[in-house]
């Protein structure tokens, strides 16, 4: 997705998407030779000592440039078309941003327009990859091939989770094409950018992958690999090649006080986008696998309340009423280690490894149970767009834990024990707790009233007890020291 103007931060480094930034009717002009091959030829690697010109040669018939037209933003209603409710959902989320905006800008309405971005060919018979805010809800796709020629396009699929897209480019004559790298790039490794900043078309820019497993806030599966080599406008959906003219990431964002490069650049790993855009061709979305679990990291404090040896894993806070975990008989308070054999980091590490499991796939999880190792099997099912979490039951009464700074009451539900007061400066105030959160479970016991609090804070035994408590719509694990300092 793209934009006319410029955001800016004053006081820190603003997320901004490559593309969303050249949203005004640009045009390109790359003037070169036509592609000769149907196919990218891999070959030695290329000796960066003495530049890369003949890397650029052998890639560059493979990178696009993509442009997007967009209908009249605004019917005789008044209502918002898409382009102004994508820059809403960007707003949305990242929220720091909107008060960065030219100002009126929000009372102005889009007129239609273009916006550029950048892509590759994947194939000889004319599917490329590019980000999906580069071409969602475009009216109409365009693309420039080296030597300027200028074909229509048609949205295959996307990805928004991901910010991927493929396109199919309509020919009748093949295309050169490159592939993706089979080995995870490394930090350190050096890498070549390519794309169409400012809507110039064919512009290389070079680096290292300065960092890799890159959390940027953009979505619930990011692991970018962040790399230096100049990210600008409309560069977003190009590829980024290593030495051997092979794509290790797709270029999508940048970090920038002002929307030009200071580089610091993401770009979505091969290992990720070939399985995205793999299923988008077979199925035009994506499917991903579900546990139906909701979660959070093993803290240092809560795995010392566990009895564990580190902060590894993802701790179970709530198990989704239907879900493939129900099944299999999960429950609040597992600590899971380990799925399919592999060691499971925190709670994002599982997110990411269960969405890349195939629905209808049996695995096995290692978890610990109050204490104790055991291993689950559960089989592994289809991410819903919509998901209900469990209920719970239970019958309150009424006393006060002063211990921890808490007065507590029945909840209305009946679902455990509602905090009716936090005493500021008590253990339950650092720890974030608030009134109205209701408390479900002590140390792995369930709690159906204050009382139950007490006696399962009395028969601890340890210097912190874990509590679940829920908070509105979700569910978070506490480890709280059972003498405050």
């Amino acid at each position: 997705m793209s934009a006319s103007f410029t955001l800016t931060r004053k006081t820190v480094f603003g997320l901004l998407a490559a593309g969303l930034l050249s949203a005004t009717a640009l045009t390109t002009s790359m003037v070169v030779a036509p592609p000769n091959d149907v196919h990218a030829q891999i070959q030695a690697a290329i000796d960066p000592t003495k530049g890369f010109a003949d890397l650029v040669d052998r890639v560059m018939p493979a990178v696009i440039s993509v442009e997007v037209k967009y209908a009249n933003a605004a019917d005789s209603q008044g209502e918002a078309a898409p382009r102004q409710q994508q820059f809403e959902e960007f707003f949305n989320q990242f929220p720091q941003f909107r008060n960065q905006l030219p100002p009126g800008f929000e009372n102005r309405r889009p007129r239609g327009g273009a916006a550029v971005g950048s892509g590759f060919l994947i194939s000889a018979d004319g599917y490329a990859v590019t980000n999906n805010h580069v071409v969602q809800d475009a009216d109409e796709v365009t693309v420039k091939i080296q030597g300027g020629a200028e074909l229509k396009a048609e949205v295959i699929g996307t990805d928004p989770k991901t910010d991927l897209a493929l396109i199919k480019i309509k020919s009748d004559k093949p295309f050169q094409f490159v592939k993706f790298a089979e080995t995870p790039a490394r930090v350190g490794d050096i890498v070549m950018a390519v794309g169409n900043p400012f809507g110039l078309g064919g512009s290389v820019t070079t680096g290292i992958v300065s960092a890799r497993g890159r959390d940027i806030g953009s979505g619930p599966y990011d692991d970018f690999l962040q790399i230096d080599a100049s990210i600008n406008k409309g560069n977003s959906g190009g590829p980024a090649f290593n030495l051997n003219g092979e794509v290790i990431g797709v270029n999508t964002a940048i970090f920038s006080p002002s929307g030009g490069s200071v580089g610091i650049g993401f770009a979505i790993p091969a290992e990720i986008t070939t399985d995205v855009i793999a299923s988008l061709k077979e199925n035009g979305s994506v499917t991903r696998g579900w546990l139906g679990v909701q979660i959070q990291p093993v803290t240092d404090e809560i795995a010392e309340s566990l009895g564990l040896a580190s902060a590894k894993g993802a701790i179970v806070s709530d198990v989704t009423e239907d879900s493939p975990a129900l099944a299999a008989g999960f429950k609040a308070g597992d600590t899971i280690l380990k799925a399919d054999g592999t060691e499971i980091s925190d709670a994002r590490d599982l997110s990411k490894k269960v969405a890349r499991f195939a629905p209808g796939k049996s695995i096995n999880v290692d978890i610990v149970r109050d204490g104790k190792p055991m291993t689950v099997t559960v089989k592994i099912g289809t991410m819903p767009n919509d998901m209900r979490m469990a209920s719970r039951g239970g019958a309150p009464d009424t006393a006060d834990v002063a211990s921890l700074g808490l007065k507590l009451g029945p909840a209305e539900d009946g679902a455990g024990v509602k905090i009716v007061e936090v005493a500021p400066n008590s253990v339950a105030d650092e720890q974030g707790l608030k009134a109205g959160d209701i408390i479900l479970e002590v140390a792995g016991n369930d709690v159906n009233g204050p009382a139950d609090v007490k006696n399962a804070l009395k028969d601890a035994g340890k210097s912190r007890v874990l509590m679940l408590v829920r908070s509105g719509e979700n569910q978070r694990f506490l480890a709280l020291p059972l003498a405050k300092g």
